[in-house]
């Protein structure tokens, strides 16, 4: 089963379009991802283009990879990404802790099948999966929770550490080291996981690959790798050295052209504020330096540069000086970020959720800037897992998966009336219509006595009409008590399926369903997604 995106509430206008209506949006993105009459074109061009670093970050992942235990298949792809036909299938992540959200498993997932797909049916070229860290972003914040239900289903947040506020000094998170809470976080988890038989090995898991001294960095890529690393899924760390030495071109250029770049970059939102809204606020300049303590954005002054926050100048000749020297302080963020992939790799498609397909939309002409062909935006797939119980439920009900999108109160209500005999709002409704009514009839005989008096009349109606508004409240709440088993159900349905009025995939974690079917889980939602019908799919477990 799947859903239309514009039955889901909480989808911008111009995803929408960019999925059904890409005529709408032509004007931000090079390509209508579903043409595909323009991939062997991308392909081509992409081939043709020579890359400086294409020699050497096929030997950069070698080294990435020497401390794990890697399949035949992604070292394969690891070299196959030296060789001029290869196509690299991007996509990546924030560094959320155990993954994050599920939804980062189905940006992957469609990445390695799309790879598929199209090794199938372009034999000329190679396609590679390629997951980019995004290890440089400073928000802390938002990497360092997962959300769980409980055994009522409602969700309950475990986070490691604590929060940091939005004035204090931020690192970037690859670099963040884990200390002795991360046990205590563990032990949160594990008392909050329904004990099942693979309760015990899933921990173990989790505990040797977050401990105490590890990075986020470390920790996620050892996750991944050791759940897809047999599909063949290449996982490039950008945080090294030797990557921000090879991405020094393009560093060099946004420090020069950064005027250049910010003036046509500020165009294009406000063209697209017009029409939709620019999911990223345009910065004068797109880089990150690193400075003892912290990550810090770069700023223009009259003289060169400062450092947002920090009482911190330079001359743009120091500036360049520091790149030329110590490239690996730099960092891109999320708009330039696309380019220095691009610029490393030649990607054919990227693969991005309703956030980055807008962006997108803003990044176009960096493209032009850097000569660099622009991707295929791919939208990842996107799936809410229904569970046999919560399936039942369901099914009892008469219910269907987008009614709870839509309005689960409203869904209550449809189904109480449904189990009455009698409809407490078509009654409390007729009674109110035949008030109206009857005091309509009363008010055309007071105006022949008098018109003062006939008017008033209103007043009378509505507090009539008020007090029966009352009634009707107190009626429904009786009803519900009545009913409190059936609805209860209904909120154990919601609360798994539409977690704090949002997709499942941007709340759970996949922890809980690893641990209810082992990691046999991988594979059954990688069986099952798919990846070429760009609506929300139902799964049924």
């Amino acid at each position: 089963m799947y859903v239309n995106f514009s039955d889901i509430p909480g989808h911008e206008n111009l995803f929408l379009d960019y999925l059904y209506e890409h005529e709408n949006v032509g004007n931000f993105y090079r390509y209508d991802f579903r043409n595909k009459e323009n991939y062997l074109k991308i392909f081509k061009s992409l081939s043709e283009k020579p890359r400086e670093s294409a020699p050497f970050i096929s030997s950069i992942l070698i080294e990435q990879y020497s401390s794990v235990d890697t399949s035949e298949l992604t070292k394969k792809n690891i070299k196959l990404l030296s060789d001029s036909k290869t196509m690299a299938i991007v996509t990546g992540q924030q560094l959320g802790i155990l993954g994050g959200p599920l939804y980062t498993f189905y940006k992957i997932i469609t990445a390695i099948k799309l790879s598929r797909y199209l090794s199938e049916r372009y034999d000329d070229y190679n396609f590679v999966p390629v997951f980019w860290l995004e290890g440089d972003d400073h928000d802390f914040n938002e990497v360092r929770s997962i959300k769980l239900p409980d055994e009522s289903n409602k969700m309950q947040t475990i986070s490691y550490g604590e929060a940091i506020d939005e004035e204090d000094v931020r690192q970037s998170v690859g670099l963040l080291q884990f200390d002795d809470s991360i046990s205590e976080f563990i032990n949160t988890l594990s008392k909050h996981l329904r004990e099942t038989e693979f309760t015990q090995n899933l921990i173990e898991s989790i505990q040797h690959f977050y401990k105490p001294g590890k990075t986020f960095k470390d920790s996620f890529f050892e996750l991944i790798h050791s759940l897809f690393d047999h599909y063949g899924l290449v996982i490039l760390n950008p945080l090294d050295d030797r990557i921000k030495q090879l991405l020094k071109p393009v560093f060099k250029k946004e420090i020069v052209d950064f005027r250049e770049h910010t003036e046509k970059l500020v165009y294009v939102s406000a063209t697209l504020e017009e029409i939709y809204h620019a999911q990223v606020k345009v910065k004068p300049v797109n880089l990150f330096l690193r400075v003892e303590d912290g990550r810090y954005s770069i700023e223009p002054t009259d003289n060169g540069f400062k450092l947002k926050r920090k009482r911190k100048s330079f001359t743009q000749d120091e500036l360049l000086e520091i790149l030329e020297n110590e490239p690996q302080r730099f960092s891109p963020n999320v708009l330039l970020r696309p380019i220095c992939q691009d610029y490393l790799l030649p990607t054919s498609f990227y693969i991005g959720g309703p956030s980055e397909v807008s962006y997108f939309a803003q990044i176009l002409p960096l493209y032009e800037f850097y000569n660099l062909t622009p991707p295929v935006i791919y939208p990842r797939s996107s799936a809410t897992l229904v569970e046999k119980n919560i399936g039942s439920i369901l099914d009892k009900h008469s219910i269907e998966v987008v009614d709870i999108f839509i309005d689960t109160e409203n869904v209550k209500r449809k189904i109480l009336n449904t189990i009455s005999e009698n409809s407490i709002d078509v009654v409390f409704n007729n009674i109110t219509n035949q008030i109206e009514l009857s005091f309509d009839q009363l008010k055309e005989k007071l105006f022949d006595l008098d018109k003062t008096v006939a008017d008033s009349s209103n007043r009378y109606r509505d507090k009539i009409i008020n007090s029966i508004n009352e009634l009707k409240s107190r009626a429904e709440k009786a009803h519900q008590k009545k009913h409190e088993v059936t609805l209860r159900q209904i909120d154990r349905a919601a609360g798994n399926l539409f977690p704090n009025n949002n997709l499942q995939e941007r709340e759970f974690n996949f922890i809980y369903f690893v641990n209810k079917y082992s990691n046999e889980f991988i594979k059954i939602i990688f069986d099952k997604l798919q990846i070429n019908k760009f609506e929300h799919q139902i799964i049924e477990m």
